[in-house]
C-alpha cells in the first residue's frame, strides 16, 4: 500500500502509465486481474473513506475540487492514502463519467462471504438472480441499504458488483452493508433456509402481495430476477413464494429497482411493527 503523501504536485499527463492504469479499472478484464475497482465523485470516496478507509488505496483529484473537499482530502490523508493532484485532462482521461466530478479514487475489491453473512442472523435479504443492467443493481443495494437490509447476495450473471455505474448508483451504500458476489442460486436458497429465512420471489405470476403481506414479518430472503425476463421455471422452483404487486394504475409494469425497493420496505415495515 502507498505511503501517504499530500504534495502540491500535480499529475499533467493523460497518458501516463499511472493514468492509464486507472483509467482501465473501468474495464471488467482490469478488475478481475487486479482486484480493483474505479470510485468516481467526492460522495463515493467519502463514503469508503468513512466506512472502509482500509480498502482505499489512491485519492486523485483537481487542485479545486479538494479544495472544495476538504474533508475528503483529509480523510484520505488520516487513512494513509497517497493523495495526487491532477490536471482537468487527467482526471477526464481517468474517469468512466463524461463529466467527471473532480475526485477519483482506486479501491481494493472487498466482497463479504457467504458464510459471514448468514452467521449474523440476518431477517431481511435481497438476493439478484441475473440483474444485467448496472443502474438496477445500484439502486437495489441502495434501497437494501436503506430499509435496514442485513445484506444483498449476487448470484447467476448478475452484473459485476464493481462496475463503474453499480458503484455511482449505489451513492455510498456499497460501503454499508455486506456483498456477496458470483454464487450460485441454489446453493443460496439452501444454505438461507439452514438459518430460517423464507424464499419469496418477486414474480408477476405470484400471488397479490396483499393476500401473504403478512408473512412477510418473519425472516425474508427476497429473490429478484431479470429486468426483461423476470425469474425462469429452474429459479421460481427454489422460492417457498412468489408474490407480485399490484397495479392499481395504468402502467404497464414496475422498473425492477423500484419493484425491489416497495418490497424491501414492505418487509421492514412488517418487521419492524412484529
Amino acid at each position: 500500500m502507498p505511503v501517504a503523501s499530500y504534495t502540491g504536485c500535480v499529475l499533467e499527463n493523460p497518458r501516463s502509465p499511472r493514468v492509464r492504469a486507472v483509467a482501465k479499472l473501468s474495464k471488467r478484464a482490469a478488475r478481475q486481474e487486479t482486484g480493483l475497482f474505479l470510485l468516481e465523485g467526492p460522495q463515493a470516496a467519502r463514503e469508503a473513506l468513512a466506512w472502509a478507509p482500509e480498502t482505499v488505496l489512491e485519492l486523485y483529484g483537481t487542485p479545486t475540487a479538494l479544495e472544495k473537499h476538504t474533508d475528503v482530502r483529509d480523510a484520505a490523508v488520516d487513512a494513509d492514502v497517497d493523495v495526487q493532484y491532477t490536471t482537468e485532462a487527467v482526471l477526464d482521461a481517468m474517469a468512466d463519467t463524461v463529466t467527471p466530478q473532480g475526485i477519483v479514487a482506486v479501491a481494493r475489491q472487498s466482497p463479504t462471504a457467504l458464510k459471514d453473512i448468514l452467521a449474523t442472523q440476518p431477517r431481511l435479504l435481497a438476493i439478484c438472480e441475473e440483474v444485467r443492467d448496472p443502474g438496477n443493481l445500484g439502486t437495489i443495494i441502495r434501497a437494501a441499504d436503506a430499509a435496514g437490509a442485513d445484506a444483498v447476495i449476487l448470484t447467476g450473471r448478475t452484473v459485476d458488483l464493481y462496475n463503474p455505474k453499480v458503484v455511482r448508483s449505489t451513492t455510498g451504500s456499497l460501503f454499508h452493508l455486506p456483498v456477496a458476489v458470483d454464487l450460485e442460486l441454489s446453493d443460496v436458497v439452501e444454505r438461507v433456509h439452514e438459518v430460517g429465512l423464507r424464499v419469496v420471489a418477486a414474480d408477476i405470476g405470484g400471488e397479490d402481495f396483499l393476500t401473504s403481506r403478512r408473512l412477510l414479518a418473519e425472516p425474508t430472503a427476497w429473490l429478484f430476477g431479470n429486468e426483461a425476463r423476470g425469474l425462469d421455471d429452474s429459479a421460481l422452483g427454489y422460492a417457498d413464494l412468489s408474490l407480485r404487486l399490484p397495479i392499481y394504475g395504468r402502467a404497464e409494469s414496475l422498473n425492477l429497482a423500484t419493484a425491489a425497493s416497495v418490497c424491501l420496505y414492505e418487509t421492514a415495515f412488517a418487521q419492524r411493527a412484529g
